[in-house]
């Protein structure tokens, strides 16, 4: 944590090293937000790196009295991602394309996808709408748990037991990608 209020002082004076760092540090976990809300990759990649221009242009900006550097960060990605979807005209479909599917096209889905939902299936109620709403919606704690209409301490020991279990029965990267966002929130 000091590191990062160092790195982010370095940052608002315009250091281009502290910004590379703080890339590092949370490139991992924003671009997990982008590619959950737009769903493409190449888009997901220019949205990050446009979060990182926004970040680098108003650093001056940020206030770690008003909350940690991730949420700010947090908020840059997704505004930037809603607002690049809204922008798009194609997300409006004009035709009826199931007229013309074919029924005896497979669908494939990924094993590593099939797992991790079983293990998710696993998860009591409660673990499972909270890791759908931080994880899967993109809302923060805060807003998580008030859906949820639970405490806020309640709705994060959830998402810290959620993750232990989902470790037990899924050893794979994204339950490691969802430790390190655990951890930087």
């Amino acid at each position: 944590m000091q590191d990062d209020k160092a790195l982010i002082l370095k940052l608002q004076n315009k250091d281009e090293a502290a910004l590379s760092q703080l890339y590092d540090n949370y490139s991992p976990a924003l671009y997990g937000i982008i590619i959950r809300i737009c769903k493409d990759e190449q888009h997901a990649q220019n949205l990050l790196q446009d979060t990182f221009m926004t970040i680098w242009d108003k650093a001056h900006q940020y206030n770690p009295e008003k909350g940690k550097f991730y949420t700010w960060a947090y908020r840059i990605a997704k505004n930037k991602t809603l607002n690049h979807l809204r922008q798009i005209k194609s997300l409006i479909q004009t035709e009826d394309l199931s007229v013309y599917t074919n029924k005896e096209d497979s669908i494939t889905v990924e094993p590593e996808y099939l797992q991790l939902n079983g293990c998710l299936k696993q998860l009591d109620q409660h673990h499972q709408k909270a890791i759908e709403l931080v994880y899967f919606k993109g809302l923060t704690h805060r807003e998580a748990h008030k859906e949820m209409d639970v405490p806020l301490g309640t709705f994060k020991s959830y998402i810290k037991q959620a993750v232990k279990k989902l470790q037990l029965s899924y050893d794979k990267t994204v339950v490691w990608v969802l430790i390190f966002i655990e951890l930087i929130k």
